[in-house]
């Protein structure tokens, strides 16, 4: 059984700029309570080994891709956050310009106890000001059909 969505695969959302500020590194840190002082001191972050502040890890999730399935008709009630992946290839520091792009990457059906179920997954690209990548994240929506 083919997926609903799978004519979207492929399709790309407009790019959005960020300038990776420290106090907004801070203010992640604050929230997920983690209180390394690398996150906070640019003095500290430098003896960890690091040219600039470093972004946690899950920082990424801040940095929003404009919506790839915007204007899709999807049925919010139904959907079910499914999965979430990062893969980096560097930290995100204090001080980077990154652009971020969304698209939809994969379209698929599986069935379940309840019936068949949609899967559709959105991939984030952040490149570097010199188009470098920085990080990929991907995400699976489960919609229940």
């Amino acid at each position: 059984m083919e997926s609903r969505f799978a004519a979207l695969v492929g399709r790309e959302a407009p790019p959005r700029v960020y300038e990776v500020e420290r106090g907004h590194i801070r203010r992640f840190a604050e929230a997920v309570g983690d209180d390394d002082p690398i996150f906070l001191d640019e003095e500290a972050a430098k003896k960890a080994g690091h040219p600039r502040i470093p972004a946690q890890h899950t920082f990424a999730t801040a940095l929003r891709a404009n919506d790839p399935r915007e204007g899709v008709d999807i049925d919010w009630r139904k959907l079910l956050h499914g999965e979430q992946e990062f893969s980096y290839q560097r930290p995100i520091y204090a001080g980077d310009r990154l652009t971020v792009t969304g698209r939809i990457a994969e379209a698929y059906v599986k069935e379940g106890k309840a019936g068949a179920m949609d899967f559709l997954v959105t991939e984030t690209r952040a490149t570097d000001e010199n188009g470098q990548l920085v990080f990929t994240a991907r995400s699976t929506a489960v919609i229940k059909r």
